[in-house]
């Protein structure tokens, strides 16, 4: 779906997160940054990787990882989630999906038969520097952390 690739610059943007803080992309200059982008919170896929994510995360800080999520959700809905599976990190509520479409993961998807737009379920690893070190297209969401860690 996006037509980034590993080595690029990544995307500037800026967003509000769960919080109603704005999150930029140079606010994590200088560290690596694990940003993923899920269809929608308290989904159960979206529940498994967000909570694997979390169970990793303290691996994640150790190796000089931030992890930031994105989705559409409002922050309210993204916040409810957080409390709900106690998430250490913050949510993009990206709901003009500024975000999700400069990192092109928004598009024509299908389930059980129907198509329709959506996000399509990425992570992108970006380096200290803001340039793409990974991009994980087929996500496993109860194995994610794996995936990115390595």
């Amino acid at each position: 779906m996006t037509t980034l690739k590993i080595g690029d610059k990544a995307p500037q943007f800026e967003a509000k997160d769960n919080a109603g803080n704005t999150v930029t992309l140079n606010d994590y200059k200088g560290k690596k940054l694990v940003l993923f982008f899920y269809p929608k919170a308290s989904t159960p896929g979206c529940t498994n990787e967000a909570c694997d994510l979390r169970d990793n995360y303290q691996s994640f800080l150790a190796k000089g990882y931030a992890v930031l999520g994105a989705s559409a959700d409002s922050a309210k809905k993204q916040q409810n989630w957080i409390d709900k599976h106690q998430l250490p990190f913050p949510l993009l509520a990206d709901e003009e999906k500024a975000v999700i479409n400069a990192f092109g993961v928004w598009g024509p998807k299908k389930f059980m038969g129907k198509e329709y737009d959506g996000i399509h379920r990425t992570t992108f690893v970006i380096d200290e520097n803001g340039h793409i070190e990974d991009i994980i297209l087929k996500v496993k969401t109860k194995a994610h952390a794996a995936q990115i860690l390595g």
